[in-house]
């Protein structure tokens, strides 16, 4: 059974930083993409961070909203994958979510196959 299973979020101030963590269940990460995609409200899921499987290109992707903020990563022995998020500002103030996509590609519009419940992260100024 496929399962994935956010934590790390939680409150954190302007500027502060914070850890997410996908563990992931029923497939390997490495044969998977992985992706980040957040929601705020009354807003529309905008894709974060992805990274493609090792059989693929290998490559992580970034919104322009986070590049050099973000970074993405895949921890095969733990079967996890992360999203370091450093400066973080009010706007970043959303639901995450993690995601994952069978064929191994970061897909277009974040139309994933599989995805979790999400861990709320809170930007106060």
């Amino acid at each position: 059974q496929v399962q994935l299973v956010e934590s790390g979020g939680g409150l954190v101030q302007t500027g502060g930083s914070l850890r997410l963590a996908c563990v992931v269940s029923g497939f390997t990460v490495d044969d998977y993409a992985i992706g980040w995609v957040r929601q705020a409200p009354g807003k529309e899921r905008e894709g974060v961070s992805c990274i493609s499987s090792s059989g693929t290109d290998d490559t992580t992707h970034d919104a322009d909203s986070v590049k050099g903020r973000f970074t993405i990563s895949r921890d095969s022995a733990k079967n996890t994958v992360y999203l370091e998020m450093d400066s973080l500002r009010v706007e970043d103030t959303a639901a995450y979510y993690c995601a994952a996509d069978a064929s191994g590609l970061c897909p277009v519009n974040h139309m994933y196959d599989y995805w979790g419940q999400g861990t709320q992260v809170t930007v106060s100024s």
